[in-house]
């Protein structure tokens, strides 16, 4: 039964500057570049079925290229933080198109997603960092910001089933070409 979920890969230039907000945070466990993403909808454990149908509806997908960047880093988790994360700066065509993902998934019949979508790219997970620790990582490098960089396509990723993810399969590419 895959876990399949869709996203936004990151450029390797992009992933180097990510990169760079690594170590500082005692109790973190940082995610490889290589993981770095901006998932755009999880699908979850689904039967060969369900994957099939899901691979199929998200061609139908027709979507226009557009840029994003990264504006601040934060952390999930409000007094007890779990992850530390990279903000995606505001963008109305990645929300467009993370809300037709949705609108998809819920033809197909999948359950919705119930949390609210917040673009980011987690850069590590937490496990008894103090909040004292991680609002001194956060004051050094909470004003973290790139430059645009394009998003031409997304990915139909799968996961096994562990702690943290990973490591990712890129099991289909859908261009933006709308």
């Amino acid at each position: 039964m895959p876990r399949l979920f869709t996203g936004i890969e990151i450029p390797a230039g992009i992933g180097e500057a990510l990169d760079r907000l690594r170590g500082g945070l005692p109790g973190a466990r940082w995610i490889d570049r290589e993981n770095y993403h901006v998932t755009l909808r999880f699908i979850g454990d689904v039967d060969d079925v369900a994957a099939q149908e899901a691979a199929y509806v998200l061609g139908q997908v027709r979507r226009p290229p557009f840029g994003l960047c990264f504006d601040g880093v934060a952390t999930f988790g409000g007094r007890k933080p779990r992850a530390v994360i990279a903000n995606v700066a505001p963008q109305p065509a990645l929300l467009e198109l993370q809300a037709e993902q949705e609108r998809l998934m819920r033809r197909i019949g999948l359950e919705p997603e119930p949390r609210k979508y917040t673009p980011h790219v987690t850069l590590a997970r937490l496990r008894n960092s103090s909040s004292l620790d991680v609002a001194d990582y956060l004051s050094a490098r909470g004003y973290f910001r790139t430059a645009p960089f394009p998003v031409a396509e997304f990915v139909l990723f799968s996961s096994r089933a562990s702690t943290g993810g990973g490591p990712y399969v890129a099991e289909a590419r859908y261009p933006l070409n709308g």
